[in-house]
């Protein structure tokens, strides 16, 4: 007896090759966003340690000076002595004045509006918009 073999040649359809794009393409929407949220927590995240930082950079200042930075002087202050900060210690930050991590520059006033006592200093947050919802600041609302 002889057996027939077939001759079929081992491969994906079509049919089978357009199913797995699609299974692909579904994960994808569910895993992406879920991915860009986690990094743009993140950024938020850094925003607030930076902040926490400079503040604490901004204490050391005082400390020693008697004064935070006038707005002039900004946060620049806290790497390269001012001309009229009598017993400046520093450097009070290592590596330069940060940005924060959208790439913008912090903002910082001295005398604040909300810390009428201190100084403001905020992120504009992901939109680079001031004064909306997603600014990162060193002031609570009430």
């Amino acid at each position: 007896m002889q057996k027939k073999i077939k001759n079929k040649k081992g491969g994906f359809t079509l049919i089978e090759l357009l199913l797995v794009l699609v299974i692909l393409a579904a994960l994808a929407t569910i895993v992406v966003p879920k991915f860009t949220r986690r990094s743009e927590q993140a950024k938020v995240t850094a925003a607030m340690t930076d902040i926490a930082n400079l503040e604490v950079a901004m204490d050391a200042f005082e400390i020693d000076t008697s004064r935070y930075p006038t707005t002039s002087e900004g946060l620049k202050a806290l790497v390269e002595q001012p001309s009229n900060a009598d017993g400046w210690k520093g450097p009070y930050i290592k590596r330069g004045v940060p940005k924060d991590p959208w790439g913008n520059a912090y903002t910082y006033k001295q005398p604040g509006q909300h810390n009428e006592l201190g100084y403001d200093l905020y992120s504009a947050g992901p939109d680079g918009q001031q004064g909306n919802d997603d600014d990162i600041t060193n002031w609570t609302e009430d």
